[in-house]
């Protein structure tokens, strides 16, 4: 099934008529991860028909409104709608608290268990098939940068090698391919390592949210297949990027050259930029491979 991106809200502090708060759903193997969860992110999941019945996961980076004030129109959505499966949240220091104070002030009940988790880097989550690792960045508030890690694939199959040891196609080949050794009728054990390739590195996604250029987001991303990075304003912004602690798109593209990451798509953009032509031509100057997010973009890794 691989991996798919939608950006469901990809403006900076305010919304506009194109452009929503951020929120970005990464579906995986009929999972889902949620990354930020900006007012009014229950109706862009119903328009960009994300649904809202999968195992999911939903991961905040800091705790400035535009990036939390969609979570309880989202959790009432969801239970309205008949969700029965836990809900799992993380985020900062305070997530739990305006969760569960707005929870104290709004009459209704959930109808599925919510676990929330307060974290501080390192790995937070394991998924199935993959992990979730966050890092500290810099930005006003405490800000978390995660990354998307997809566990290691196996290597590359040889059905010629398979054929000359006599294994029959069938449920031992399956075996072989997913690293577990068979025993022939004869008594021989064959080893995966015989027929199979070195395994293959998986899917790395990096979602900075709000955050200046800085060297946390830089290891974070190295060899990354996609980096989603914070560029709130235009390169003759760089003064007032660099005191609301945010970045442009040269800066962006900087980070995203150093970690040799494969694509760069540039997010959180200010209202002020009706069209984002000036950012994509200011961060292609210095990285080639970049796209400006929009509402309902897909993008496939």
């Amino acid at each position: 099934m691989g991996l798919r991106l939608t950006f469901l809200g990809t403006a900076g502090s305010v919304p506009t008529q194109q452009r929503s708060l951020p929120a970005i759903a990464l579906r995986y193997e009929g999972q889902l991860i949620l990354f930020d969860c900006g007012e009014g992110t229950q109706r862009q999941m119903i328009r960009g028909k994300i649904g809202f019945s999968k195992p999911m996961q939903i991961f905040i980076t800091h705790l400035h409104g535009d990036h939390i004030f969609g979570l309880q129109g989202l959790l009432q959505t969801m239970s309205l709608l008949g969700r029965r499966e836990k809900l799992g949240i993380f985020g900062p220091l305070g997530i739990s608290s305006f969760i569960e104070a707005a929870r104290s002030c709004i009459e209704f009940h959930l109808r599925f268990p919510v676990e929330i988790k307060e974290v501080k880097g390192g790995t937070v989550y394991q998924g199935r098939g993959y992990k979730i690792l966050a890092k500290w960045t810099k930005h006003s508030l405490p800000n978390l940068a995660y990354a998307f890690v997809e566990n290691e694939k196996p290597g590359k199959f040889y059905p010629q090698k398979v054929r000359r040891l006599g294994i029959p196609e069938g449920p031992l080949w399956h075996r072989l391919q997913h690293g577990k050794r068979v025993k022939l009728p004869n008594g021989k054990v064959v080893e995966p390592a015989e027929v199979v390739g070195r395994p293959r590195r998986g899917v790395r996604v990096v979602y900075t949210g709000d955050t200046s250029p800085c060297r946390a987001v830089l290891k974070l991303a190295e060899g990354a297949d996609l980096l989603i990075h914070d560029s709130t304003f235009d390169d003759e912004l760089v003064e007032r990027a660099k005191s609301d602690w945010h970045s442009t798109p040269s800066q962006a593209a900087k980070i995203a050259r150093e970690a040799s990451v494969k694509k760069l798509i540039l997010t959180h953009i200010s209202g002020r930029y009706v069209d984002a032509k000036l950012l994509m031509e200011q961060a292609k100057k210095v990285f080639k491979n970049v796209e400006v997010a929009e509402d309902f973009m897909q993008v496939a890794v």
